[in-house]
This record gives C-alpha cells, sequence and structure tokens, in this order.
C-alpha cells in the first residue's frame, strides 16, 4: 500500500466518523418521555373519574371470560374439540382455528342477542334518554333469558340450594350470580352428551380395525396408524363439519 492509498482510507475514515457523529448528535425522530405520576386527589370528581376508569379496566379484563361463560361459546368449543379428539388428528385442526370457529359462531347464534341490547340499552344511553342504571339493567335483561332458556331446573336448584334461597322464587328475582353457574354446569352436560354420540361412529372404526389387525397377526402394528385415514374418509364423506355446525345452530 503507497502513502497514497493511506492517505484515501484516513480520509474516509474521517468522513465516516462525522457522519456518524452528526446522526448521534441529531435524531431524525424525537424519542418521547413518558412519565406516570399518583398523587392525591384533590376533588370529590377526581375520585369519581379515578373509581369510574378502574371499574372500566375491570369490565375489559373480565370481558373474556364474560364471552365464554354466559354465551353459547362453552358449549360449541368443547363439541369442536371432542370431533377432533374422535377423529384423532392430534392438533389438526389447530386450536387458533378451532377457537376462532366458535368465535364466530358464537356472534352467529348470540347476534339477536346483541342486537335487542344495542336497541333497548346502548343507543338510549348514548341518546341521554335512560341513566346508567336503567342501560345496564336493560342489557343484563336478554343475556338473563337466554341463559334461562338453556338452563336446567335441576342445576338451578342446586345453586338456589346451596345460597340458601327459596326455590320457587319466580325467575326475575333469581340473581344473576345464581344463574350462570347453573347455565355453565348446564352447557357443559349437553356439550359432553353431544360429544359422547360423536365418539360411537369413529370408536366402531377402531373396533373393526384393530380386530382385523390381531385376526391377521399384527400385533405390533398400532391400529390407530390404520384407522385414523378411514375415520377422515368417513368425516369427509358426510361432511362432518357441516352437520356439527349445523346441529349446533340448531341446537340454540
Amino acid at each position: 500500500m503507497n502513502r497514497k492509498d493511506f492517505k484515501k482510507i484516513i480520509f474516509l475514515i474521517i468522513t465516516l466518523l462525522l457522519i456518524s457523529s452528526s446522526i448521534y448528535a441529531e435524531p431524525t425522530f424525537p424519542i418521547p418521555n413518558i412519565d406516570f405520576n399518583v398523587k392525591a386527589a384533590e376533588s370529590p370528581q377526581e375520585v369519581a373519574l379515578s373509581l369510574q376508569i378502574l371499574f372500566i379496566l375491570t369490565v375489559l379484563s373480565l370481558a373474556p371470560s364474560l364471552l365464554i361463560m354466559v354465551t353459547s361459546f362453552t358449549r360449541i368449543i368443547i363439541v369442536l374439540s371432542f370431533t377432533r379428539s374422535a377423529i384423532g388428528t392430534q392438533q389438526m385442526p389447530p386450536n387458533q382455528v378451532l377457537i376462532g370457529l366458535a368465535l364466530f359462531l358464537t356472534f352467529f347464534i348470540m347476534s339477536p342477542v346483541i342486537t335487542e341490547i344495542n336497541e333497548t340499552a346502548i343507543k338510549p344511553f348514548t341518546e341521554e334518554k335512560i341513566s346508567q342504571e336503567v342501560a345496564i339493567k336493560n342489557a343484563v335483561e336478554p343475556v338473563r333469558n337466554f341463559m334461562f332458556k338453556y338452563t336446567r331446573e335441576k342445576d338451578l336448584a342446586l345453586f338456589l340450594k346451596l345460597g340458601q334461597m327459596d326455590s320457587s322464587m319466580k325467575l326475575e328475582d333469581i340473581p344473576t350470580k345464581v344463574l350462570i353457574p347453573s347455565f355453565i354446569i348446564s352447557e357443559l352436560k349437553t356439550a359432553f352428551q353431544i360429544g359422547f354420540f360423536l365418539y360411537i361412529p369413529f370408536l366402531i372404526i377402531d373396533m373393526v380395525v384393530a380386530s382385523t389387525l390381531m385376526s391377521m397377526g399384527m400385533m405390533m402394528l398400532p391400529p390407530v396408524m390404520i384407522s385414523m385415514p378411514f375415520k377422515i374418509l368417513l368425516f369427509i364423506m358426510v361432511d362432518g363439519w357441516n352437520l356439527i355446525v349445523k346441529s349446533l345452530l340448531l341446537g340454540f
């Protein structure tokens, strides 16, 4: 390397250093400084506002649980999970697909209830025609009617008895804290009943394949490897997803 080339390299290094220093000295995009301060409230209005924000955050955190517990989601996701287990495809369809399908079916089934809540509670409240207490009552009523429709009397009587309440009270007098767990266990029982009937045809295929392999002396070959393609074929031939979704929708 001669002296002229060496000078060129030194000049290039100095230029790069100057450019980098100018970039770091004057950033193009300013970095914001986020600060959260906690201080004592100076008026009752500030206390009320803080409590309202806390209540809204609590409702938002509980919204997924409410969606699962007081709608048709519980029955749908359990039946879809039973279907996947009965076919024996392990993680096919994936959990994300099953949950997404269950959510959209839930929205489809609950659309009349959502429309009623919007017409009787949300719209009048936003137009300042009713108070907040009346809006909450009008919003809860359609959901309670939906849960009463699919709650077994035996399950409802169980929680009334455990809560030491009169089992002969009217439906509108039954508290929501009793109705929700009664509805959940009723949905669980219904979902497991559907799942039992889903298992029967696939169980028959497993038994036929297992007995055939045993009669042929192929006891070392897992029957699941042979029966799973036949179960998938049967499911496709009868258009299984269409039948299951149709049965779930008609159940509501």
